[in-house]
């Protein structure tokens, strides 16, 4: 066995019944308290960020194309919806997906309650994948093109405004681009869905693109704006730049983020807390090292004296108490990941901790676990932590046989 390793593990040994046995658990408890509050809080900032990305997407899709002549008005100027650039759109690597929809500004209006929503209508061509599993009650709908439909979906908030239920019917009134003249549509809710986005949810209704085709005074085949999902989130900014550049020059293309960069701007920002996590961990479990390694060469004093005398080098002698703090460092690890990795576990299967949805779109702590992230916290702060002890046993040099 080598020489280093033989002394550090009889070092190990004694050191737990020694004087400075209270000081090494500290330094594993620091440790694995450090560990495990990295890895639950890069789980929960991706899976928070995900999620969120997610539900946004859902509602606005990745990308966006409108007229160039739009303004922040409900009213928009209509794009016809079979275009050479929609086809060789849906050719372009990395997109999934492209649905024409159109939104109408519209006024519910009850027995004692008015609410303001918009009315988004859409038509065959529409994804429900990312809606099917937030229907709350009843069931979505699916339009076909040429058949008028009155079933709208309503969310879950605007049900509990309002007073309203699977099958009631639901009274809005618009206001005709045309003749600026209060028209009221008479709808029937197929179904209530809940997404947790509270400044959609409180908005949006949708229901057939013919109702509002027919109320803007729109031909069959026109739309207010395209949608396009695209298959890799990570490529949005490189193919909002491509779809930009390929479509019409009197239509323009938004991404997500730049559609709503209020919200994504606000993800970007947990990425900082993080980062402040991790460093005031690493900084706390680091000193606690330092401090236990130093209190242990201390003690060891006289040791290191007759190794010293006997003819070991300085460079050897560190590497023996280099060794010792590693051993520390390994259980401290081997503690934290348990820790850290069965609290995302538990909190993944169970969401026992909640958040107010109003406040954070999500009604619990989501968890989002990677193999790598975790093999990349391990490694990064074992690295640091092993610089951070070369310090304390610059000591050595100084102790004379």
């Amino acid at each position: 066995m080598n020489l280093r390793i033989f002394i550090a593990n009889r070092i190990y040994s004694s050191t737990r019944y020694g004087l400075s046995g209270g000081i090494v658990r500290i330094a594993v408890i620091s440790v694995a308290i450090g560990i495990a509050v990295m890895i639950s809080s890069v789980a929960m900032v991706i899976g928070f960020k995900q999620q969120i990305r997610e539900k946004v997407i859902g509602f606005a899709a990745h990308i966006q194309i409108e007229s160039l002549e739009n303004t922040a008005s409900w009213e928009v100027k209509p794009i016809e919806r079979n275009q050479q650039f929609v086809v060789e759109l849906m050719q372009m690597d990395g997109v999934s997906h492209i649905q024409g929809v159109a939104n109408k500004a519209g006024i519910i209006k009850t027995d004692d309650q008015i609410q303001g929503i918009v009315l988004k209508g859409v038509g065959a061509d529409y994804n429900w994948s990312y809606l099917d599993d937030k229907i709350k009650q009843g069931s979505t709908v699916r339009f076909q093109d040429g058949e008028r439909s009155n079933e709208v979906l309503i969310s879950s908030a605007l049900a509990g405004k309002l007073l309203l239920k699977v099958g009631d019917d639901l009274r809005v009134w618009f206001i005709s681009s045309e003749d600026a003249q209060a028209r009221g549509r008479r709808f029937t809710i197929a179904g209530i869905y809940e997404t947790g986005l509270t400044e959609f949810d409180e908005m949006y209704v949708f229901g057939d693109i013919g109702h509002v085709q027919r109320l803007n005074g729109w031909k069959s085949n026109e739309v207010g704006h395209f949608e396009v999902q695209i298959n890799d989130i990570n490529k949005l900014d490189q193919l909002g730049d491509l779809i930009y550049h390929s479509i019409p020059v009197n239509l323009i293309a938004f991404t997500a983020s730049e559609s709503y960069p209020h919200i994504f701007d606000w993800l970007d920002l947990q990425d900082m807390n993080v980062i402040v996590i991790i460093i005031l961990m690493v900084l706390v479990a680091g000193i606690t090292m330092i401090s236990t390694l130093l209190i242990i060469i201390l003690e060891r004093t006289s040791m290191i004296g007759i190794l010293k005398a006997l003819g070991s080098s300085n460079k050897l002698v560190r590497e023996i108490f280099i060794f010792h703090a590693f051993a520390i460092l390994i259980r401290g690890l081997i503690w934290g990941n348990l820790i850290g990795i069965g609290f995302c576990l538990v909190q993944y299967y169970t969401g026992f901790l909640k958040l107010p949805a109003e406040s954070y779109y999500l009604s619990e702590v989501p968890i989002y676990l990677n193999a790598a992230h975790v093999g990349l916290i391990n490694m990064g702060t074992v690295v640091l932590w092993f610089l951070m002890l070369i310090i304390p046993t610059m000591v050595i040099s100084r102790i004379s046989p």
